[in-house]
């Protein structure tokens, strides 16, 4: 009789925790379990079929790495991914754009506010970067030259990046209504806090809704949280933020609508249902309803905003992917 694999298991009355180590390879596979015997037997008929890097493995080399591919492409263990189209592509860079420019433009607004705000000179006339805002900057006037060069300057590179954000959210509303990506960008927006622009976003930063489930994409995307177990402990810390960055900060940033009262939709709000399909039309208002529930239940619970609304987007997450896949799972925040 060959022996390959020796299994060493520390029994505990909760928990079982066991180290595989191959004799061929030297590879230690450790893995934590209750004391079942059916689970205990099952990963242990389960280990000839993996193949894990060594955690004491800090050697990273082009040639180990090939080996290690090589390794589990014989052992299956290579999970397939969809690869983007070149429109696919694309049309991912002009929605990365506009959020470069989102970011170039909150740095010049905060060069001028800043530059004002150094001058004693300061804004009152209510909400900041609207078309009255617009001619109030236009009306400031410094006695010394070289301030008032820097300040029309910068008031220049406002403009300029304004005009080329416009530009970019005519062209991504166009492709959002008149492309493949038409269907789910209509039906993400039966969700309140996603406009043309998230739900496009949303759309092209993920691709395939189907490669997951309403309780997996939240992970995928960083909004689950790290956790620290030991034994009968259990430590929740921050979320991971291990997922795409762009599609993060746009379910955060809707989730904040959620926290006001679902009472009567807004006339654009009703638009956007019209032009949905019949299920997504009938899911909409379970999960605004939901949504909103949720967070009252955590502000109840004298949750801290912020922490609350991180828990919304990550349920938020789940109410996309059963509208852009037309499943009917309820998802449900972890």
């Amino acid at each position: 009789m060959f022996e390959r694999t020796s299994v060493g298991l520390d029994v505990h009355a909760r928990t079982v925790v066991a180290c595989a180590l191959d004799a061929q390879t030297g590879e230690v596979t450790p893995h934590r379990m209750t004391p079942d015997y059916a689970e205990i037997l099952g990963w242990i008929v389960s280990l000839p079929s993996k193949l894990q890097r060594p955690s004491e493995d800090r050697v990273k080399t082009d040639a180990k790495d090939a080996l290690h591919l090589a390794r589990l492409l014989k052992l299956g263990e290579i999970t397939a991914v969809r690869i983007p189209s070149a429109d696919q592509e694309a049309a991912r860079d002009l929605v990365r754009s506009r959020e470069d420019l989102r970011g170039d433009l909150m740095r010049a607004r905060h060069r001028i506010s800043k530059l004002l705000l150094r001058q004693g000179i300061v804004y009152s006339g209510g909400r900041a970067w609207t078309g009255i805002h617009d001619l109030w900057l236009a009306r400031q006037h410094f006695d010394a030259p070289a301030r008032q060069l820097t300040y029309e300057s910068s008031l220049e590179a406002l403009h300029e990046i304004s005009d080329r954000r416009d530009r970019l959210d005519e062209a991504i509303t166009a492709m959002a209504y008149g492309s493949e990506y038409t269907p789910v960008v209509r039906a993400l927006q039966c969700l309140r806090g996603i406009s043309t622009l998230t739900a496009f976003g949303l759309a092209v930063e993920i691709g395939d809704w189907d490669r997951f489930t309403g309780s997996r994409i939240g992970a995928y995307l960083g909004l689950v949280p790290t956790e620290h177990s030991s034994g009968a402990s259990r430590s929740l810390g921050s979320i991971t933020k291990t997922g795409n960055t762009h599609a993060l900060r746009l379910l955060v940033e809707a989730a904040w609508h959620h926290r006001r009262p679902y009472n009567s939709p807004s006339r654009l709000m009703r638009s956007r249902w019209e032009e949905a399909t019949t299920e997504a039309r009938t899911r909409r208002h379970a999960g605004n309803r939901r949504l909103h529930n949720r967070w009252m239940s955590y502000l109840e619970r004298r949750k801290r905003p912020v922490i609350a609304n991180v828990a919304i987007a990550r349920e938020l997450s789940g109410w996309c992917w059963s509208l852009a896949t037309g499943q009917l799972e309820t998802p449900t925040s972890t």
